[in-house]
Protein backbone atom coordinates (compact mmCIF):
# COMPACT_ATOMS: atom_id res chain seq x y z
CA UNK A 1 0.00 0.00 0.00
CA UNK A 2 1.27 3.52 -0.71
CA UNK A 3 1.04 6.40 1.62
CA UNK A 4 1.42 10.14 0.32
CA UNK A 5 3.45 12.61 3.07
CA UNK A 6 1.18 15.61 4.30
CA UNK A 7 2.18 18.07 6.10
CA UNK A 8 -0.08 17.59 8.79
CA UNK A 9 2.05 14.10 9.20
CA UNK A 10 4.95 15.81 10.18
CA UNK A 11 6.54 17.12 13.19
CA UNK A 12 8.49 20.64 13.53
CA UNK A 13 11.89 19.28 12.11
CA UNK A 14 9.73 18.53 8.80
CA UNK A 15 10.23 14.86 8.83
CA UNK A 16 7.04 12.29 9.69
CA UNK A 17 6.51 12.41 13.38
CA UNK A 18 7.75 8.85 14.89
CA UNK A 19 4.21 8.19 16.21
CA UNK A 20 2.24 8.38 12.91
CA UNK A 21 4.06 5.29 11.77
CA UNK A 22 2.30 3.06 14.13
CA UNK A 23 -1.25 4.52 12.25
CA UNK A 24 0.38 3.64 8.94
CA UNK A 25 0.94 0.16 10.23
CA UNK A 26 -2.82 -0.33 11.08
CA UNK A 27 -3.99 1.06 7.37
CA UNK A 28 -1.65 -1.51 6.52
CA UNK A 29 -3.17 -4.45 8.18
CA UNK A 30 -6.30 -3.28 7.13
CA UNK A 31 -5.64 -2.91 3.48
CA UNK A 32 -3.87 -6.49 3.78
CA UNK A 33 -7.11 -8.34 5.50
CA UNK A 34 -9.39 -6.72 3.13
CA UNK A 35 -7.26 -7.33 0.09
CA UNK A 36 -7.77 -11.27 1.34
CA UNK A 37 -11.66 -10.62 1.73
CA UNK A 38 -11.23 -10.24 5.39
CA UNK A 39 -13.76 -7.41 6.74
CA UNK A 40 -12.50 -5.82 9.83
CA UNK A 41 -15.79 -4.31 10.14
CA UNK A 42 -17.46 -7.55 9.65
CA UNK A 43 -15.61 -8.85 12.16
CA UNK A 44 -16.73 -6.67 14.33
CA UNK A 45 -20.24 -7.16 14.13
CA UNK A 46 -19.65 -10.59 14.31
CA UNK A 47 -17.82 -10.24 17.87
CA UNK A 48 -14.74 -10.54 17.25
CA UNK A 49 -12.41 -7.24 17.88
CA UNK A 50 -8.41 -6.99 17.42
CA UNK A 51 -6.40 -6.26 19.84
CA UNK A 52 -2.09 -5.63 19.90
CA UNK A 53 -0.62 -6.80 22.15
CA UNK A 54 2.77 -5.45 21.30
CA UNK A 55 4.34 -3.45 18.54
CA UNK A 56 7.91 -2.48 17.58
CA UNK A 57 9.29 -0.14 15.37
CA UNK A 58 12.65 0.69 13.50
CA UNK A 59 13.69 4.39 12.66
CA UNK A 60 15.89 3.51 9.52
CA UNK A 61 15.64 7.27 8.25
CA UNK A 62 13.30 10.12 8.15
CA UNK A 63 10.43 10.48 5.40
CA UNK A 64 10.03 14.30 4.64
CA UNK A 65 6.75 15.93 3.53
CA UNK A 66 5.92 15.21 -0.24
CA UNK A 67 7.66 11.65 0.16
CA UNK A 68 4.73 8.64 -0.78
CA UNK A 69 5.89 5.50 1.53
CA UNK A 70 5.14 2.15 0.20
CA UNK A 71 4.41 -0.32 2.93
CA UNK A 72 4.82 -4.06 2.41
CA UNK A 73 3.31 -6.41 4.88
CA UNK A 74 3.10 -10.17 5.57
CA UNK A 75 2.41 -12.33 8.41
CA UNK A 76 5.12 -14.21 9.41
CA UNK A 77 2.93 -16.43 12.01
CA UNK A 78 -0.06 -17.14 12.91
CA UNK A 79 -1.87 -19.35 16.12
CA UNK A 80 -5.82 -20.01 16.59
CA UNK A 81 -5.57 -16.70 18.27
CA UNK A 82 -3.41 -14.53 17.90
CA UNK A 83 -1.18 -13.33 14.76
CA UNK A 84 1.97 -11.13 13.86
CA UNK A 85 1.95 -8.79 10.90
CA UNK A 86 5.60 -7.34 10.12
CA UNK A 87 6.11 -4.00 8.09
CA UNK A 88 8.40 -2.12 5.97
CA UNK A 89 8.15 1.27 4.85
CA UNK A 90 10.15 2.28 1.51
CA UNK A 91 10.07 5.72 0.19
CA UNK A 92 8.97 5.08 -3.43
CA UNK A 93 11.79 6.68 -5.72
CA UNK A 94 14.81 5.96 -3.97
CA UNK A 95 13.56 2.23 -2.25
CA UNK A 96 15.46 3.32 0.80
CA UNK A 97 13.88 1.67 3.63
CA UNK A 98 12.28 4.15 6.17
CA UNK A 99 10.99 2.25 8.99
CA UNK A 100 10.33 -1.55 9.91
CA UNK A 101 8.30 -2.85 12.31
CA UNK A 102 5.99 -5.63 13.36
CA UNK A 103 2.84 -5.95 15.51
CA UNK A 104 1.18 -9.03 17.54
CA UNK A 105 -2.41 -9.03 17.31
CA UNK A 106 -4.57 -10.97 19.55
CA UNK A 107 -8.92 -11.73 19.00
CA UNK A 108 -10.58 -11.06 21.30
CA UNK A 109 -14.78 -11.66 21.98
CA UNK A 110 -14.62 -7.25 22.40
CA UNK A 111 -14.90 -7.67 26.27
CA UNK A 112 -11.45 -8.04 26.45
CA UNK A 113 -11.15 -12.21 26.54
CA UNK A 114 -9.25 -13.70 23.82
CA UNK A 115 -11.03 -16.35 21.85
CA UNK A 116 -10.04 -18.24 18.52
CA UNK A 117 -10.15 -17.11 15.20
CA UNK A 118 -12.44 -18.65 12.81
CA UNK A 119 -10.96 -21.16 9.90
CA UNK A 120 -11.61 -18.77 7.25
CA UNK A 121 -9.76 -15.82 8.91
CA UNK A 122 -6.77 -18.36 9.60
CA UNK A 123 -6.33 -19.04 5.92
CA UNK A 124 -7.20 -15.52 4.70
CA UNK A 125 -3.82 -14.46 7.00
CA UNK A 126 -1.51 -17.45 5.30
CA UNK A 127 0.93 -16.17 2.52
Amino acid sequence: MEIKIYYEDTDCGGVVYYANYLKYFERARTDYLESRGVSVAGLMEQGTVFVVAHAEVNYRSPAKYGDTLVIETTVPDSGAASFTFEHVITEKISGRVVVTGSARLAATDGQGKVKRLDKATVAALQP
